[in-house]
């Protein structure tokens, strides 16, 4: 379990700016989307940004060894953490995300 705590304190500050990256470029879909007014797609983006914030928050905030798994599986339904991302975590972890078992 040590192990696994430490690859997660490395790559959840990456796992963040992947998402982001991911997230901005929806974002910015929204804000260039034909046939609807400035308005909508200001709301539309606004809509899009609140849903991301909540979900950034459930993820990241008060990360602990104690809770990583809670937080690696909602990373996990959330599409922030990857397949290729659990890989590099033990089996037990692995099937722990992936069963949500918490």
């Amino acid at each position: 379990m040590e192990k696994d705590w430490k690859i997660y304190s490395k790559m959840i500050l990456d796992l963040r700016e992947r998402y982001l990256k991911e997230k901005n470029i929806e974002i910015k879909q929204i804000l260039e989307a034909d046939g609807k007014s400035e308005t909508d797609r200001f709301w539309d983006a606004r809509d899009k940004i609140e849903k991301e914030r909540k979900i950034l928050i459930d993820c990241l905030d008060d990360y602990s060894r104690s809770n990583m798994v809670f937080h690696m599986c909602l990373m996990y339904k959330y599409g922030m953490l990857k397949e290729d991302d659990l890989l590099k975590f033990s089996d037990e972890i692995q099937s722990r995300v992936k069963n949500r078992d918490w």
